[in-house]
């Protein structure tokens, strides 16, 4: 199954029913007087938030919606009926903007939350609204209205409480399996996770968190190299991202290198996304002595200025310190939604830190899709008479499981 996480969609609403010009006509009853009816409201466009629902991939081939219109009034008072509503099924953890203004809707995090993004037009209104001491047989109506047109941006980010970070290889998909009923694919070479995947941890019978794990972030990913870009803002709803560190790294690379080239990446995605809480994981603990691990998070603490900051040890493959390490994130967790329940202020301040990331994300890709617009019609200038040239970097990429 194909995962969307992005789809641009053009919905209409219905248009509101025009009002009946009509005249009582009855045998014995010579000026009966006016009795058009109103028309019928347009039907108004709906996106409804569904747990069933974990991609956009429907509206990638299917972009155009349009609701009912109504229906125009009748004689004898008859009003027209109302055209029928349309409601769009979403996944929960969409995110809904107005592609031309870039306005945000809404947040869709819950199942069954409706968002109104078009509304019907509104009826006209029959002759016999216009009736007056004055004027008493008015041949005028008002003809219904068109209902609003929108161009609509969906981006679905996955609600998880836990986010992993790492360079490809790190050991994201053997945590979340060894942590969870996920299963992921693992492999010995970069990038086998191409999609989002989620584990639920169940520390015990009544609790448990979520785990999100996306593509391994590679250098330059802040501008568009590789996957992790196109997936790092799925962390942005993440209560607490966890950092994970390869200590002897496949191609001999410097680990506390690597893990300072994530945190720049992350910086430079999204500043405030590097204000989210972070935690230290050195992975693979099996593969070093303990005073290999040792000297390795002293040199990690040092680089990262990481004092004071929670630094756990690992080995996924093993199982070992995993179960240590879940206990840790679900005390975390669970003091988090304690607050939030109880300080509206932090709620507020989590809020707009959300906005924050999820703006600058989307600066950040925008400005990546103009820079290489720029790219390709400067290429396209200088290779203008090369008629077998081949450009696909406005070609669609599907990710597939």
């Amino acid at each position: 199954m194909k995962f969307i996480d992005e789809a641009n969609i053009q919905v209409g609403a219905g248009r509101g029913g025009d009002g009946c010009l009509s005249f009582r006509r009855e045998r014995f009853i010579a000026k009966g007087g006016p009795d058009g009816g109103d028309g019928g409201d347009g039907g108004s466009v709906y996106l409804v938030a569904d747990q069933a629902l974990t991609t956009l991939v429907d509206y990638r081939y299917r972009r155009h919606h349009k609701a009912g219109s109504g229906k125009s009034g009748a004689g004898n008072n008859c009003t027209g009926a109302k055209g029928d509503e349309l409601e769009l099924t979403v996944p929960v953890g969409t995110t809904i903007f107005d592609a031309d203004t870039g306005e945000l809707l809404g947040d869709l995090t819950e199942h069954g939350k409706r968002l109104l993004v078009a509304q019907g037009g509104w009826h006209g209104l029959g002759n016999t609204r216009f009736k007056s001491s004055t004027n008493r047989a008015p041949r005028k109506i008002s003809k219904g209205q068109d209902g609003q047109a929108r161009q609509l941006q969906l981006e679905l980010k996955v609600l998880a409480d836990v986010g992993l970070l790492g360079l490809p290889n790190a050991g994201k998909s053997s945590l979340i399996r060894a942590v969870s009923a996920a299963k992921p694919k693992v492999a010995d070479y970069p990038f086998t996770t191409l999609i989002p995947q989620l584990g639920v941890v169940a520390v015990d019978g009544q609790r448990s968190f979520v785990m999100a794990d996306i593509p391994g972030i590679i250098e330059g990913a802040a501008e568009g190299a590789g996957l992790g870009i196109r997936f790092l803002k799925h962390l942005a709803r993440t209560q607490l991202l966890l950092h994970i560190i390869d200590p002897l790294p496949v191609d001999g690379s410097d680990p506390v290198a690597n893990a300072k080239l994530v945190c720049a990446e992350l910086q430079r995605f999204s500043p405030s996304l590097v204000q989210r809480e972070r935690w230290l994981l050195i992975n693979k603990t099996d593969l070093l002595s303990e005073e290999e691990l040792q000297t390795l998070a002293a040199e990690l603490v040092t680089a990262l200025e990481w004092q004071d900051k929670p630094l756990f040890f690992a080995s996924a493959i093993q199982s070992i310190g995993t179960r240590d390490l879940c206990e840790h994130i679900m005390r975390y967790i669970e003091q988090q939604r304690e607050l939030l329940e109880s300080n509206e202020d932090l709620r507020r301040e989590r809020q707009l830190m959300y906005d924050n990331v999820q703006s600058e994300g989307r600066e950040r890709i925008a400005q990546l899709a103009a820079d290489r617009r720029a790219r390709r019609n400067n290429e396209l200038d200088n290779n203008q008479d090369d008629s077998d040239q081949d450009d696909d970097s406005d070609v669609a990429v599907h990710y597939t499981k």
